[in-house]
């Protein structure tokens, strides 16, 4: 079982962990810094499971990422861990052609500290810290300008584009949830044609002044602003791309065997 300073070593946190506003913030910011969002098993055939200590020994002991699910589940055990009031909320993700997605398209996080804070290490591009659930409050970090907006009983994530437009991200209800009922979506996720997840291999990573991305083969840096890209002329060197700058080690061939073995 992974304990509490192994997940605090493993995000490079050594600072308080009294549950306040203050260490939320921080340990929010340094698992963004350090596990990254990636769906690289899907396309290995290695199958997620929500399952908590499937995905603590993932984002833990092997050092991985994951997506939502994965991520959000393992950082909710964490924050529990430190006394934290941590609820599941299920969230429905914008798409780019209007709509949005089904119930449990993604997980998010609820943190109760006298007041109601959104917290989510596993959306990939999005805030850094976590926001308070205050409705059309403009709230800043490092990533950008962030809003909620209320449409119903429901809450939408809203961030701000250049020329003050403003871009949907996932609306969400405040309805409890257990970590049970997202299998079915997860499932989705990893096995469906129509799933974003099944069509791209992607690995991303927040950084002090920017991001890191592996697209397929685009290997995408921010700094400050600017943007660089690069493509790779190899899965080796992607292999090695996703090692050096993610710390990310493919386990290829025992995921195979897993799958060929199902």
């Amino acid at each position: 079982m992974t304990d509490v300073p192994a997940y605090l070593a493993r995000i490079g946190y050594g600072g308080p962990t009294e549950p306040t506003v203050e260490t939320l913030r921080a340990i929010h910011y340094a698992h963004l810094l350090a596990v990254p969002f990636e769906n690289l098993d899907i396309a290995v055939g290695r199958k997620i499971v929500v399952d908590a200590e499937a995905f603590l020994r993932k984002v833990v002991e092997e050092r991985r990422g994951g997506f939502c699910y994965e991520l959000n589940g393992a950082f909710a055990w964490l924050l529990r861990k430190l006394g934290y009031r941590v609820t599941l909320l299920s969230a429905r993700v914008a798409r780019e052609k209007g709509g949005e997605g089904p119930e449990f398209d993604h997980l998010t996080l609820r943190v109760d500290l006298g007041e109601p804070w959104l917290a989510d290490v596993g959306f990939g591009e999005s805030f850094l810290e976590p926001l308070r659930m205050k409705v059309k409050d403009e709230q800043s970090d490092r990533a950008g300008r962030f809003r909620l907006v209320r449409l119903g009983e429901r809450l939408q994530l809203e961030r701000a584009e250049p020329g003050s437009a403003w871009k949907r991200q996932y609306s969400f209800a405040l309805k409890p949830r257990k970590l049970e009922e997202f299998a079915g979506m997860c499932h989705y996720h990893q096995t469906s044609p129509d799933s974003h997840f099944t069509q791209n291999r992607i690995c991303t990573l927040a950084t002090a002044d920017g991001r890191i991305t592996l697209s397929e083969m685009k290997l995408i840096v921010t700094r400050n602003g600017e943007r660089h890209e690069q493509l790779q002329s190899s899965e080796e060197e992607r292999s090695t791309v996703l090692r050096e700058r993610f710390g990310v080690r493919l386990l290829v061939d025992s995921a195979k065997q897993e799958h060929q073995d199902r």
